[in-house]
C-alpha cells in the first residue's frame, strides 16, 4: 500500500503547486533576485529546493518514528488499523482541498507558528543569497514554514508507523512540489493557471480522495 501512498503524495505536491507558489514564491524570488546577471539561477534554485525537500524528508522520518512508537498500544488498540484509517482520512481531506471543495487543511498552519517564530530570524542571515550553501541552508529552514498541505502529509507519515516509509512519503510530496517552484516567473504563471483549472483540480482531488476511500474500505 506504500506505493499507492507515494503516488498520492506526489499528486498532492504537484496539484498543490499553486498553493506552494503562493507560500514560497517570495522566498524563491529572493534566492535569485540579487544574483549577478552572469550567474545561472538554476543551481541556486535546485540548492534551495534540495534543502527544502531534505527538511520535509527529515520531518517524515521523525513522524514515522512517532508512529512506530505508538505500537506499544497494540495490546490495547488495533493501532495499525487506527493509523491506516487516519492516513486514509487525511487523503480524503487533501482530496477535498485539491478539488476546491473544503479548505480544512489550512487550519493546520496555525499549529506551526511557534516553531516558525523561532526559525524565521535565522533565515534572514542567508538573504541575499550569494552562494549555493546559503541557498541550501535557506531552503532547509523554509522547509519548516507553516503549511497546511505539508502538515497533512506529515500526519499521513505518522500513520505509516515506520521511519523509512514516513521519510519516503514526505520525499515524494517534496518532489511533487518541484515543478511549480522550479518554474517561477512566466512559466510558473502558466503552470499555476493549469493547476488551478477547475477541472484539473476536481479530477486530481477526486483521484486522491478515491485513494483515501479505497484505504478505508480495506480496513472495514
Amino acid at each position: 500500500m506504500i506505493e499507492l501512498s507515494l503516488m498520492s503524495a506526489v499528486l498532492v505536491g504537484l496539484l498543490g503547486g499553486g498553493h506552494c507558489v503562493g507560500m514560497c514564491g517570495g522566498i524563491v524570488g529572493a534566492v535569485s533576485m540579487h544574483l549577478h546577471p552572469s550567474k545561472s539561477k538554476a543551481p541556486f534554485l535546485f540548492a534551495y529546493n534540495a534543502g527544502r525537500i531534505l527538511s520535509y524528508t527529515v520531518a517524515g522520518v521523525i513522524a514515522g518514528l512517532v508512529g512506530a512508537s505508538s505500537f506499544f498500544l497494540e495490546h490495547v488498540l488495533p493501532i495499525q488499523h487506527v493509523l491506516y484509517g487516519i492516513s486514509s482520512l487525511i487523503l480524503i481531506t487533501l482530496g477535498l482541498y485539491l478539488a476546491g471543495i473544503w479548505h480544512g487543511v489550512t487550519y493546520l498552519e496555525s499549529a506551526g507558528q511557534v516553531v516558525w517564530k523561532i526559525l524565521h530570524p535565522y533565515s534572514k542571515r542567508f538573504i541575499p543569497v550569494q552562494n549555493l550553501k546559503q541557498a541550501f541552508l535557506l531552503g532547509s529552514l523554509w522547509g519548516w514554514l507553516p503549511c497546511g498541505l505539508v502538515y497533512s502529509v506529515v500526519i499521513a507519515a505518522i500513520a505509516t508507523g515506520n521511519a523509512i516509509n514516513g521519510g519516503l512519503l514526505m520525499l515524494a510530496f517534496g518532489l511533487g512540489t518541484l515543478p511549480a517552484l522550479l518554474t517561477m516567473g512566466m512559466a510558473a504563471v502558466r503552470l499555476k493557471a493549469v493547476l488551478q483549472n477547475i477541472w484539473v483540480r476536481r479530477t486530481s482531488g477526486l483521484l486522491v480522495l478515491g485513494f483515501g476511500l479505497v484505504g478505508l474500505l480495506r480496513i472495514i
